[in-house]
């Protein structure tokens, strides 16, 4: 099954200006045969090693038999539990298809502790667990390792036979692992964590836990021909000029679920388009919107609304101002991929690094290399803790005045950005926040569960346009978990996350709004109160 896409209005006007240029210019072709050029001098040296994703349908099908191969031998020795570690596109892509597919896998993308303990919690007896860090240092990933190497062995389970590692070549992780015995699946060090979906990082976790990625690869195969064509029918080229060649640019991208049989898409979109886009100052905010989302009803002239629709037949009617697509798992994972570093080179920035992720990543180190008591609040109304950075409060000392104070920062052409650093499995309810905020505020808001955004859209958030407001919800009082050979607890890591973040993006100039709860359903309830005032 190819992609079929259908646009109407200003994205139908782009794809009609900007796609013959684009075959003019032999784009597709070029990122086929991994030009490096592509992205102007600045972007060379690291646009030539992280082209490997154009190739890995056919790379990776040297993994399949591998994979079948341990898969079938961990079932003949009753392990059929299959728990995740990764973050960012090394968990969302998995997420994805699995969930897509119909198949178990226990996502553990959180250094909450709660969360951490519901993964222990499961039968370690049938349990194996996958480690994915294309870096092999990522400080998530090494706790989650750490943890659960601990909790085999205190079972009287040997780690080494229930611990398998997806990382690059020469990683830390590779290397240690490897001397320890572990097995190791080596992902192509070519392809950055986002354009991962593909490979190892992709495929190892969900054949194990029983997708069929053969099928997969195959669904992405079968678009890979007309991607490589410079012809004004590549989808491709078509929905890069949809994401970044409007004019004037929409750059805030609806993702909408309606009617596809892909199951939480607009979640790895949102990742893979914001770390890719958003840096100098420039960016695409995917916004991942329900069917009955408040910004569709607000005719927001920034806002692309993009459905993920049936079938080919679906698209033969299009709401005004609206693109549809339509397409099997694997071709719209390949075809995204494409298009959004076509939409790099539309909008004149480089697709593959994220010069601002790192940032945060040193705040939060620093607060851990210096553990000391949290920072008390600014001040507490109830239950819940108020703190903030580069935001003014007002006089009146209370939740409601706070957030008021942070709403009325968001200019006319900004989004509000509200991080939740809780356990998602836990409490998926305060997702619904979400829409209440974006009917209250008339503009467009996205939803991050902390820490798995600063590893996604929060390169956007820093170094995108400085546009953003920021909401971050926090807990307290909480069961911790400590952390093997390691002087910080889950809890302490969590939280220096969050704090590293809070103070990095007021640097950059984005005012931030903390607010801890004490009592989580009780206080929930005071922000939905707030938000439906």
């Amino acid at each position: 099954m190819t992609v079929t896409i259908a646009a109407t209005g200003a994205a139908a006007a782009a794809i009609e200006r900007v796609v013959p240029q684009l075959v003019s210019d032999g784009v597709a072709g070029a990122i086929t045969a991994q030009d490096p050029t592509l992205w102007g001098a600045a972007a060379e040296a690291e646009a030539a090693v992280r082209l490997g994703w154009t190739e890995a349908v056919a790379v990776s099908r040297g993994l399949l038999d591998d994979i079948e191969a341990l898969r079938e031998d961990l079932a003949a020795k009753g392990v059929h539990r299959v728990v995740l570690c990764g973050m960012g596109g090394s968990s969302l892509a998995p997420e994805v298809i699995t969930k897509t597919y119909g198949v178990e896998l226990v996502v553990l993308d959180s250094t909450h502790p709660e969360q951490v303990t519901g993964a222990l919690s499961g039968p370690l007896a049938s349990t194996v667990v996958v480690i994915s860090s294309k870096s092999g240092s990522t400080v998530e990933t090494d706790s989650h390792k750490r943890v659960f190497a601990a909790a085999f062995a205190a079972a009287g389970i040997d780690p080494i036979e229930r611990i398998v590692i997806v990382t690059d070549p020469g990683s830390p992780l590779d290397v240690s692992a490897r001397a320890d015995g572990y097995r190791v699946f080596n992902a192509d060090p070519n392809v950055g964590g986002r354009y991962s979906a593909l490979t190892a990082f992709g495929l190892v976790p969900c054949g194990l836990a029983g997708v069929d990625v053969g099928q997969l690869l195959d669904e992405a195969d079968a678009v890979s021909y007309t991607l490589a064509l410079d012809s004004e029918d590549n989808p491709g080229l078509v929905l890069g000029a949809v994401l970044a060649g409007t004019r004037p640019l929409k750059d805030k991208i609806g993702i909408i679920a309606d009617g596809t049989h892909i199951v939480g898409f607009a979640d790895w979109a949102e990742q893979l388009i914001a770390e890719s886009t958003g840096k100098e100052g420039k960016g695409l905010l995917p916004v991942v919107l329900e069917l009955d989302a408040p910004e569709l009803d607000l005719d927001l002239a920034d806002l692309q609304v993009i459905r993920l629709v049936k079938d080919a037949r679906a698209t033969h009617e299009v709401s005004d101002g609206d693109v549809e697509i339509a397409g099997s798992l694997g071709a719209q994972l390949l075809t995204w991929e494409y298009a959004t570093v076509v939409a790099g080179r539309i909008l004149g920035i480089n697709p593959f690094d994220q010069p601002d992720v790192e940032s945060a990543k040193i705040a939060a180190r620093a607060l851990i290399d210096d553990l000391a008591p949290p920072t008390p609040p600014v001040f507490t109304d109830g239950t819940v803790g108020v703190t903030t950075a580069g935001l003014d409060l007002p006089t009146e000392q209370t939740v409601d005045a706070a957030l008021a104070a942070l709403l009325a920062t968001i200019p006319a052409d900004g989004y509000l950005s509200v991080q939740v650093y809780l356990d998602r499995i836990a409490h998926p309810e305060l997702e619904q926040l979400r829409a209440l905020l974006a009917a209250k505020t008339g503009r467009p808001v996205t939803f991050g569960w902390g820490p798995r955004f600063l590893h996604s859209t929060g390169q956007y958030h820093k170094g995108g346009p400085a546009f953003g407001t920021f909401l971050q919800i926090l807990g307290a009082g909480q069961t911790d978990l400590e952390i093997p050979d390691r002087p910080f607890t889950f809890g302490q890591l969590i939280t220096a996350q969050a704090a590293g973040d809070a103070s990095v993006l007021a640097a950059a100039g984005r005012p931030v709004l903390t607010l801890t709860l004490g009592d989580l359903r009780g206080d929930a309830e005071r922000l939905r109160e707030f938000a439906t005032r």
